[in-house]
């Protein structure tokens, strides 16, 4: 689509949407065959953070887990670039130009710390920061994971199921695995990762960060709050998001909660537009910061956006779901669910969090999505 999509005559069917994420990457394809879609994005591909810990400990397989922005459209533009500002009439990109949209999406998404999400924007780069970090955590006989988290039990795993031997500790602070979940999820991952012999150290705070960058190959013993002590080869830290928004500083669009999100209503407009909206995990939406949550919020989007576009009323709305759900893998082959069903919510066994995800961590289905075909 060239540039005089965006501008004069076709303005009123223009939709920019700032995040080629999960959510933003599923919402620019559903609008994509009956509005001017411009997806502001700076990486240089698509990254499928929920394959990133498996690309960690098996390198060869990583090259899934990129997929190039070139195939997503069929119609619209991909523009590499950062958004610096918004206002409720369109986007000013870094480079100061501007694109006035009648539609604005944003979802921008957060950050986390390396391997659970990629520290640069270029994929080539990406790829030799996993090997380089591969060929550490090979070389490391203990490893630390800080943080107990969804993201480190399923580092835990990936690591254990290609390094039986290794000794794993993780820690946290809190007292209980993934408060919210049903005990018997607990029960089940507790069970699990005492199987693969993960040593798992609640109730422990680290009195200082090890004094060596995460991801890198180092023998260091650290301190914990409760005077003990943690010595390790090598450690990552599994916490610690960052909700991606500093383009909404200026207020003009949306004032930030002290997290750092956007308050949406049921239809997930920004508060305050009907014509803005904002998905996945900058949104205040009361649930998980998940990737499958942002592809639900996607559905909400494109329906509302079309009908306006369409010149109806937008009538869809998201609610979240009271119990949370999950499926956490424990390796290709491990792992435990926690899924809603009309009568309540209920736990999936390893088999099943198998099939369903820890085989190939849905790579198939984005490969769909972006139209790529892969061996």
């Amino acid at each position: 689509m060239a540039n005089e999509s965006v501008q004069g005559e076709n303005v009123n069917r223009t939709v920019v949407v700032i995040g080629g994420g999960y959510g933003g990457a599923a919402v620019a394809k559903a609008l994509d065959e009956e509005a001017d879609v411009v997806l502001i994005d700076p990486k240089d591909a698509f990254v499928h953070a929920a394959g990133s810990l498996r690309a960690l400990v098996r390198p060869d397989w990583a090259g899934n887990i990129f997929f190039p922005y070139d195939t997503l459209l069929r119609r619209g533009t991909v523009r590499r670039e950062h958004a610096a500002a918004v206002d409720p009439g369109g986007v000013t990109l870094a480079s100061g130009e501007r694109i006035e949209a009648a539609y604005l999406v944003l979802a921008t998404g957060s950050d986390y710390p390396f391997p659970a999400k990629m520290d640069t924007d270029v994929s080539g780069e990406a790829l030799e920061r996993i090997r380089e970090a591969h060929a550490e955590l090979a070389a490391a006989e203990r490893v630390l994971i800080a943080g107990a988290g969804p993201v480190g039990l399923e580092l835990s795993g990936e690591i254990k199921a290609v390094w039986p031997d290794k000794h794993v500790t993780v820690t946290d602070p809190a007292g209980q695995l993934v408060p919210g979940f049903l005990p018997e999820f607990r029960q089940e991952l507790h069970r699990q990762l005492d199987a693969l012999g993960v040593e798992l150290r609640l109730d422990t705070a680290l009195a200082e960060q090890p004094p060596v960058e995460p991801g890198r190959g180092k023998s260091f013993t650290v301190a914990t709050a409760d005077g003990g002590e943690i010595s390790a080869d090598i450690w990552f830290r599994c916490y610690g998001g960052r909700t991606n928004g500093d383009y909404l500083a200026d207020g003009r669009v949306a004032v930030r909660t002290p997290q750092g999100r956007v308050r949406v209503t049921e239809a997930l407009n920004v508060e305050g537009h009907d014509h803005i909206y904002a998905l996945g995990d900058i949104t205040d939406v009361a649930e998980a910061k998940m990737a499958g949550h942002a592809m639900k919020h996607a559905e909400v989007v494109a329906e509302n956006v079309l009908a306006q576009v369409r010149g109806k009323r937008p009538t869809a709305t998201y609610r979240p779901t009271p119990v949370p759900s999950a499926l956490l893998p424990l390796g290709p082959n491990g792992g435990v669910g926690q899924v809603p069903s009309p009568d309540g919510p209920v736990i999936l066994p390893a088999a099943a969090v198998s099939e369903y995800k820890g085989a190939d961590l849905f790579t198939g289905r984005f490969a769909e999505l972006f139209g790529v075909t892969r061996g």
